[in-house]
């Protein structure tokens, strides 16, 4: 039997903003562990969230880049699990009415032969949360972990993708132009190395022109955009081979290990109904005026997409030329203004900027 492929991206991204998603403890990182941190992002008893602002203009930037409808209307919720990073056991996210939803992202995937292909994903929402903190395992072997909490608290959007998503390689490429966008529009530096950006994969098989999706794995510890596309890749096989071998899919949350290649399983898959969500008490119904959305609006600098199209207009540039040039806003600022100085060379320059200059940058 054929099977295909059905995925949909969980993306986590810290956004840069100063403070916390509801206190006034500073975001930043790399301090000594547990010195960026007060009793509301401990979670004591009491102490209550206050909603911020400047997390909600970046995620509205965010949505509209990525051409979500902004909901003037959203609501704070609490998702309940306890992990030893999390002192509240609950989470404060959005559940039922996030603030951006209905998007989409357009890509282009290359073929082995060459060829290639544009698909647009869809993006089911993008809502607010905040992150948990960090377990620092013992490096001498012993069976301890310590807690860090600067991490505790501070603001996340969650990036959810409908299951239209076939391969690893349009999952690389989905992430490779939401982390331009976001870049560009300056809500977050993606870095993975430092947990800026986090990527869970749901992946599932079903028979080749059915509509009923197949039971889902959930795939993480995927610490780069190539590991995520290996990681796919050797899920749908594993399911392919399962199914074909007469076992069933569990739905269940599976580690990927890039040493070996391969996923293993680490627990069953939570349901929504686990978490046991509800309206979070403290925090009022957040609404938004027609001006905040437009005041976003006007602060998005020309998006990559457009860029790459305008390059190609102006400079009569290779494809390859622009999608290096454009893989981050200063390089091609830069670009461009050695173009202005020089306008009768831009080919020559882009050709200096690819071999000469990103030479000196790595």
């Amino acid at each position: 039997m054929e099977y295909e492929a059905v995925i949909g991206l969980e993306v986590h991204v810290q956004l840069n903003t100063k403070t916390k998603a509801f206190c006034s403890c500073p975001n930043t990182f790399g301090a000594p562990a547990n010195t960026l941190t007060c009793p509301r992002c401990q979670a004591h008893p009491g102490t209550l969230p206050i909603v911020n602002k400047e997390m909600v203009h970046k995620t509205i930037k965010a949505g509209i880049a990525t051409n979500c409808a902004i909901q003037k209307v959203s609501r704070f919720a609490r998702k309940h699990y306890f992990y030893p990073d999390l002192p509240s056991y609950y989470q404060i996210t959005q559940m039922d009415e996030p603030i951006c939803t209905e998007g989409h992202i357009d890509i282009t995937v290359l073929n082995e032969d060459g060829s290639s292909y544009n698909k647009s994903v869809r993006i089911n929402r993008i809502h607010m949360e905040e992150d948990a903190g960090k377990l620092v395992h013992d490096d001498t072997g012993r069976p301890l972990s310590y807690v860090d909490l600067n991490r505790a608290g501070c603001c996340l959007i969650e990036c959810v993708s409908e299951p239209d998503i076939s391969t690893g390689e349009e999952a690389y490429q989905y992430l490779t132009e939401l982390k331009k966008i976001l870049q560009y529009i300056n809500v977050s530096d993606c870095n993975m190395e430092e947990g800026s950006l986090r990527c869970d994969a749901n992946v599932s098989i079903r028979p080749k022109g059915s509509k009923e999706l197949g039971v889902k794995t959930e795939v993480k510890n995927m610490n780069s955009f190539r590991n995520v596309r290996l990681a796919i890749d050797y899920e749908i096989k594993r399911q392919i081979k399962a199914l074909n071998n007469g076992e069933k899919i569990l739905q269940e949350t599976r580690l990927y290990d890039a040493k070996e290649n391969t996923t293993k399983g680490m627990r069953s898959k939570e349901g929504a109904a686990d978490y046991r969500y509800f309206p979070d008490p403290d925090i009022p119904v957040l609404i938004l005026k027609e001006e905040e959305i437009e005041s976003a609006r006007k602060e998005l600098p020309e998006l990559p997409q457009k860029k790459r199209e305008r390059l190609k207009k102006d400079y009569d540039l290779p494809d390859q030329d622009i999608i290096v040039l454009t893989e981050e806003p200063e390089l091609a600022d830069y670009y461009e203004a050695a173009v202005k100085a020089y306008p009768k060379q831009p080919k020559k320059i882009s050709n200096w900027i690819m071999v000469e200059v990103n030479a000196c940058l790595l």
